[in-house]
């Protein structure tokens, strides 16, 4: 086998696309170093999909791929001594083949396994294996084995403040699921500096999340659609004198607003689009949990900082005692006592292709209801009130349907009476998750590796393991490809007995749960 002149190798990795799978491939750079501690690894990508590696500890360059020949001109000169193929198209064994490098491994894509499954539903045993494992797998010609599938809050690392903070601005105004995510960010700001005075500013409807958590001294609203607003904006953070700002917003928007407010120590992501305009960044790291990437915007106050430690206990939403007194009286006009089983439904999401057919979530509420004695109710926002109408009709007796007519700070109240949340990736997914609600969550367009999965052992996601998945950060109007399969594989039986397993685990002493 090959080696550099250092003694170690000198690798290239190749995976051309699509997002998820790059992202995907970063457990196996962590295994490369672990086992050859020395070597240097290179990366050949998309430049759409650069952002994604670079920065990351476990890389030392990512090429972009801007066309074959360019590419193999590149390759020879830098001497590799292994390449690892990790697409295994066409275009990836041509690079094999004409690259000269000694020493080679490749995944196997199972691309024919998979076509056939989508056209014709004929099922293979090499479907059954993810992405990740078939990528580790690859490693074993090397006689390399896998350190770990999952990515880590310790990917990054930045040099400490000179002094402590005592006035630190969050500023995070994006949607409900996101906003949920940065309350640990608040929690760590309040673990590392208890004496510093924290004000976080969000969206109008999202203040409710943050009003009630301890950790947050004050909540400030930015209404961005309102006219002036940024103006506003900036002239309130001057005049909160504020000495450090935590950005985990990308938007240039949020990145301009500290910077012309004068805030002295900034610190974003890399890839914000306004990244620029921070003193210190962060790199984003697809592949880890959302909620442990806003974590590392803290890693330049705490080096040390540990991801559990951070997060501490998986329940960090804290239901307002008015709210909690609200929930509990409906609950009771509805003839649902304290200990009665009761499980929330979540149909609906912004995104067209995120959500699971209404009609399963009714036969799956009428599963509950009569196989588990289970009482169910739906939630939701005002824009899913006829979804959710049609679900309650059809899954029929013993259904409340509460879409819209709950406010967040009542659907936080609510979560905690829950034994079970199925629920598409939205706001609400998050908000149960942040309450120790067990949930299960149905994933199509979007994927776990993206890092907006549900966070925590006890949770579980239904995904089908397709080629156009992921076909976009957020979803879409409609499938892309027009089949929609990565919903429509998703069966009710198969979520069902899911959540009749995450219900039995629940109900079982810790000790025999977690066996």
């Amino acid at each position: 086998m090959a080696f550099s002149s250092s003694g170690s190798p000198n690798i290239l990795v190749v995976r051309l696309s699509s997002l998820g799978d790059v992202a995907l491939t970063v457990p196996v750079y962590r295994s490369l170093k672990a086992h050859w501690p020395g070597c240097r690894i290179t990366v050949l990508t998309k430049p759409s999909f650069t952002s994604v590696l670079q920065g990351h500890p476990a890389v030392d360059e990512v090429l972009p791929f801007t066309g074959l020949l360019d590419a193999l001109a590149e390759i020879r000169e830098r001497r590799f001594t292994h390449l690892l193929d990790l697409h295994g198209n066409l275009r990836s064994r041509l690079i094999r083949w004409l690259s000269g490098i000694p020493a080679q491994a490749a995944y196997r894509k199972d691309a024919l396994a998979r076509r056939l499954f989508v056209a014709f539903g004929w099922s293979s045993p090499a479907l059954t294996r993810h992405t990740l494992d078939r990528y580790l797998a690859a490693l074993s010609a090397w006689g390399v084995r896998p350190a770990g599938r999952a990515l880590v809050l310790g990917d990054a690392r930045a040099a400490p403040l000179a002094r402590a903070p005592k006035r630190v601005l969050v500023l995070q105004t994006a949607f409900l699921g996101d906003a949920t995510l940065t309350i640990p960010l608040a929690r760590g700001v309040k673990a590392a500096f208890p004496d510093c005075r924290l004000t976080l500013v969000t969206r109008p409807d999202c203040a409710e999340l943050f009003r009630a958590s301890p950790w947050v001294d004050e909540t400030w609203t930015d209404d961005k659609r309102a006219w002036g607003s940024f103006k506003a904006l900036v002239r309130r953070l001057q005049a909160g004198a504020f000495d450090l700002a935590l950005v985990p917003h990308r938007s240039l928007r949020s990145a301009l607003a500290v910077r012309l407010a004068g805030v002295p120590e900034r610190v974003g992501f890399s890839t914000s689009v306004g990244g620029r305009l921070f003193t210190r960044t962060i790199p984003f790291t697809w592949g880890m949990h959302d909620l442990e990437r806003n974590l590392s915007l803290l890693l330049p106050l705490a080096p040390a900082l540990d991801a559990k430690g951070a997060a501490g206990e998986p329940v960090y939403l804290e239901p307002a005692p008015e709210a909690r007194a609200k929930v509990a009286a409906r609950l009771a006009d509805a003839g649902i006592r304290e200990g009665d089983r009761l499980i929330g439904l979540h149909p609906g999401s912004v995104w067209a292709t995120k959500r699971w057919p209404w009609e399963r979530f009714a036969e799956l509420a009428r599963r509950l209801r009569d196989e588990e004695g289970a009482r169910l109710v739906l939630v939701g926002g005002p824009g899913d009130r006829d979804l959710c109408r049609q679900v309650a009709e059809a899954a029929g007796e013993g259904v409340l349907d509460w879409a819209g007519a709950t406010s967040l700070a009542e659907l936080i109240a609510l979560m905690p009476r829950l034994a079970l949340l199925a629920t598409n990736d939205s706001g609400p997914m998050h908000i149960a998750t942040a309450s120790g609600v067990p949930t299960l969550a149905f994933f199509g367009p979007t994927t776990r590796e993206l890092g907006f999965f549900p966070y925590g052992s006890q949770h579980r996601v239904l995904e089908a393991e397709l080629g156009c998945r992921p076909c976009g950060l957020h979803g879409a109007r409609k499938c892309p490809h027009g089949h929609f399969l990565c919903m429509k594989l998703l069966t009710v039986p198969e979520a069902f007995e899911h959540a009749r397993s995450m219900l039995r685990a629940r109900s079982l002493p810790p000790e025999r749960a977690a066996a």
